[in-house]
């Protein structure tokens, strides 16, 4: 079998993608049925507990990721009410000053890595970067779907990739970014996370939130349904991330209640959702009463 044959019979398994205008007909009724009823203090300091706190500069110093870790060592017990944020994710050198200076036991530490955000260069940097920041502490490694590749239909060479890059991880979980916002149709960002996840991809995620535009809701429900449908064939349940402008609190109540009426309450965990930010964090704060 050739392939692009095994990968077609692979994306066969799954339900065809919506059209545009299907999609934003289905997110526009989830939005409109559900978002009074998610719109409160509870799901806001839900929200806060998702997020990746994200730094990813190129002004970054080890300094400065410092005093960015140490906010988040000073907010753990402020509010008993508000869970900490899920994980801190930064370059993959700045990886061990994260992991030095963290106190906090249940917060992460995530990890770009791959050649981020392009992910343009040799797959064996790629692997030995991954493999560097799991060697200094990341729990988590985010990397970028070879886009080159999967736009020329070279389906091996993308998940051969991603397995290799999964290998490397060890321990350490794997989010797999397709850059929904370089992708012309929702049929596309469909093939993306079903090749994702068939590679080992623990997550999927929206977007970089540099090259392109970021998350949106229609991709999130695209992306959503494939995770749905990968759980009832298979019975292994996938992460979601959404990423890339995602600032205010009534943006994340939004992709809340995407989450919850596409895959159900039991993906309501940092287990399965995260939400990459930097600004939304005080921005929750903000507005919960």
């Amino acid at each position: 079998m050739n392939q692009r044959s095994k990968y077609q019979e692979a994306l066969d398994k799954f339900q065809p993608a919506l059209n545009e205008e299907q999609v934003k007909e289905t997110v526009k009724k989830i939005i409109k049925d559900h978002y009074e009823q998610c719109d409160t203090d509870e799901v806001k300091k839900f929200c806060y507990g998702l997020i990746d706190l994200t730094s990813l500069a190129g002004t970054d110093t080890e300094e400065k990721i410092a005093r960015f870790t140490q906010t988040v060592n000073d907010f753990e017990g402020t509010d008993p009410t508000i869970p900490n944020v899920a994980a801190i994710c930064v370059y993959p050198n700045m990886v061990k000053t994260v992991r030095e200076t963290l106190t906090v036991p249940n917060v992460r530490v995530a990890s770009v890595s791959g050649c981020f955000p392009a992910s343009q260069s040799f797959t064996e940097i790629k692997i030995a970067e991954t493999a560097l920041a799991v060697n200094d502490g990341a729990d988590e490694i985010d990397i970028v779907l070879n886009l080159g590749k999967f736009l020329s239909e070279e389906y091996q060479d993308v998940c051969d990739e991603i397995e290799e890059q999964k290998t490397a991880c060890r321990d350490a979980h794997l989010k797999v970014i397709i850059e929904s916002g370089a992708m012309s149709d929702q049929e596309q960002i469909r093939r993306a996370s079903i090749l994702s996840l068939f590679s080992g991809a623990d997550f999927i995620k929206t977007s970089t939130g540099k090259e392109y535009p970021g998350a949106s809701l229609e991709a999130a429900y695209t992306m959503c349904s494939v995770i749905k449908q990968y759980f009832e064939l298979y019975g292994e349940r996938k992460g979601i991330k959404f990423s890339g402008g995602i600032r205010t609190s009534e943006q994340a109540v939004r992709y809340y209640c995407i989450v919850k009426e596409v895959l159900g309450e039991e993906w309501l965990t940092p287990e399965l959702f995260r939400i990459g930010a930097s600004s939304l964090a005080q921005n929750l704060l903000n507005d919960i009463k």
